[in-house]
C-alpha cells in the first residue's frame, strides 16, 4: 500500500474493516487481520483511523452514508405517493438482502448500546434530510386523499425497516421453527408483497 494515494489507502482499509467487523463483531475483530486484508501495516491503519473503536465508527459512518445515498437516488419526491412508498419498501428489503453486512454491523453496534453512533455528528445529520423526504411523500399523499393524516415519518420508517430486518436477522430460527426456507425465492417475493400491502394498508385513508 502506497502513501501516495491516501484516499485509496483509506478505502481499502475501510473495506477490509467492514468485512472483519461484519464477520466477527467489534469484540472479535482483530486489527492485524484488517491490516493484512487491506495490504497495510497496523501503523498506517492507526495513522488514518486511530484505534479500533474509531475505525469501527468510520465503518458505521460509511455504511450509513451508502444506504442514505442510495435512498436519495430513488427520487421519491418525483413519484406518485403510493408508488413512492412501494419503492421505499422494496428498496429497503432489497438493500438488506444485497448488503447483509449492514445488518450485522447494526447488530454489533446495538450490543454496544449505540456507543459509537452517539459519537457521530454525521450519522445524525444524514438522517434529517431522509426523514424530511419521507414526510414530504406522506403529506403529498394526504393532500391527494390517498393517505391518512398525521403519520409520523420516523415511526413509519422504523416499521418498514423492522419488517425486513427481523425477518432476515432471525431467518435461521424462523426457518427451523416454521419448516420454511425463508430465503427461497418464492418466500422472499411473498415477504416483499406482504410488507408492501401492510404499509400501504396502514397508510390508506
Amino acid at each position: 500500500m502506497s502513501r501516495r494515494n491516501p484516499v485509496r489507502n483509506q478505502e481499502r482499509i475501510l473495506q477490509a474493516a467492514t468485512e472483519e467487523f461484519a464477520r466477527y463483531g467489534l469484540g472479535g475483530a482483530r486489527v492485524d487481520r484488517i491490516a493484512a486484508r487491506a495490504g497495510a501495516n497496523k501503523r498506517m491503519l492507526y495513522y488514518y483511523y486511530g484505534n479500533k473503536d474509531d475505525l469501527f465508527l468510520a465503518v458505521l459512518e460509511a455504511s450509513y452514508a451508502r444506504i442514505r445515498s442510495a435512498e436519495r437516488a430513488l427520487r421519491l419526491a418525483d413519484l406518485e405517493p403510493r408508488e413512492a412508498m412501494r419503492r421505499l419498501v422494496a428498496f429497503t428489503w432489497n438493500y438488506y438482502l444485497a448488503h447483509p453486512e449492514f445488518l450485522t454491523l447494526l447488530n454489533s453496534e446495538n450490543l454496544h448500546r449505540a456507543r459509537h453512533v452517539k459519537r457521530s455528528q454525521s450519522i445524525v445529520a444524514m438522517h434529517s434530510p431522509f426523514v424530511a423526504m419521507v414526510k414530504q411523500v406522506l403529506e403529498r399523499g394526504a393532500r391527494a386523499g390517498q393517505f391518512r393524516r398525521g403519520v409520523d415519518p420516523v415511526q413509519l420508517y422504523i416499521s418498514i425497516a423492522a419488517l425486513g430486518y427481523f425477518y432476515l436477522s432471525n431467518r435461521y430460527t424462523l426457518s427451523a421453527v416454521f419448516q420454511r426456507e425463508l430465503l427461497a425465492p418464492r418466500h422472499k417475493a411473498a415477504r416483499l408483497k406482504h410488507m408492501t400491502e401492510l404499509v400501504l394498508g396502514y397508510l390508506r385513508k
